[in-house]
């Protein structure tokens, strides 16, 4: 047998190492992989790593968004070029793209839907994501952009059930060349040179620029930081873990008042996780700012509704949410201390 190239050889690699904490999270001894395809270099050399490096079955599954000319002939090339690799079965999922968030929230919220679904039809497998360590970089620079925190520039997870992205640490150049290497001819997205998406000018236009500038190894970088930044937003969202556990009370509210003397870091995720728990959705990090403006900075104010109409009101010193209700007027006089 012939030496394997060196990008398929990286590809391969990166697979494997990717595995077993998917496999750790599964039930089942060998659980089946769910490899999502666009046709793309990156797809197509993760779903032909997979099918050398993973034990058990191996399908495939490709998401037509219907939003080109030619788009199924398109998917079911690709579901075609699946099979040619050796996977168990693949199938096309045409979907309907809505128009929330603008278009490329549209489609992502329809391709994770359909491959949900894919993942709970094939036993819960781990889905298989073609990101890419340029991907990964590109979503550092948009989360600095738009003023995100931590928890958004630590960028996209490996393995965030059912999401098991293995490339993370490999060049898009390298999944090209994987490609050639194999003979797989790989279909170029039009969406991705449209200059009308954020992503696609930062990738054509910010991070050459970067790149110039800095003298080269920004993307790297920049994947580096979103590492960094995980371990450590795991290290506070476990200790924020923690102190809700001891903070809130079996009725679901939440002792403001000793909440206020932990950090802001741990406070605001604590303040998330309560939220979520208790049935807010889409929080943003205005609305958590506002629920913690009654802990840290109380001086009898109220807090704007929260999506899903609720309310957070507080209390004799601790904080509750109210569905469908109004916040109680402030009581008159000097503001609570508590």
């Amino acid at each position: 047998m012939g030496r394997v190239p060196a990008p398929v050889a990286d590809v391969r690699r990166a697979v494997r190492e990717a595995l077993p904490d998917a496999r750790a999270a599964s039930e089942r001894a060998e659980p089946p992989w769910l490899v999502a395809c666009s046709g793309g270099a990156d797809s197509l050399a993760l779903a032909a790593a997979t099918v050398h490096v993973a034990p058990g079955e191996v399908h495939g599954v490709v998401v037509d968004h219907g939003l080109q000319d030619g788009s199924g002939g398109h998917a079911a090339r690709a579901a075609g070029q699946l099979r040619d690799l050796g996977v168990t079965s693949a199938e096309v999922v045409a979907v309907e793209v809505g128009s929330a968030g603008g278009p490329e929230a549209a489609a992502r919220t329809a391709r994770y839907a359909a491959l949900r679904a894919a993942s709970r039809a094939h036993g819960d497998a781990p889905v298989l994501l073609g990101h890419t360590l340029d991907d990964q970089a590109e979503t550092v620079l948009l989360g600095l952009g738009r003023g995100s925190g931590a928890r958004s520039l630590a960028g996209m997870a490996a393995w965030d059930p059912p999401w098991c992205r293995p490339l993370l640490g490999v060049r898009r150049a390298t999944t090209r060349a994987a490609c050639a290497a194999l003979g797989l001819p790989v279909w170029d997205d039009p969406h991705n040179d449209d200059p009308r998406y954020a992503r696609v000018r930062l990738r054509h236009e910010v991070l050459p620029v970067l790149e110039d500038a800095l003298g080269g190894g920004v993307a790297p970088a920049l994947a580096r930081t979103a590492a960094q930044l995980a371990d450590d937003d795991a290290a506070l969202s476990a200790l924020a873990a923690g102190r809700l556990e001891v903070l809130a009370d079996a009725d679901g509210s939440l002792d403001a008042v000793v909440l206020a003397t932990d950090p802001p870091a741990v406070r605001r995720r604590v303040l998330r996780a309560w939220l979520t728990a208790a049935g807010a959705r889409e929080l943003s990090d205005a609305h958590v700012r506002a629920v913690d403006s009654v802990v840290a900075h109380w001086r009898g104010q109220g807090v704007p509704p929260l999506p899903g109409e609720l309310v957070v009101v507080r209390a004799h010193g601790r904080l509750r949410v109210l569905v469908g209700q109004m916040a109680p007027a402030r009581p008159a006089g000097p503001s609570p201390t508590r």
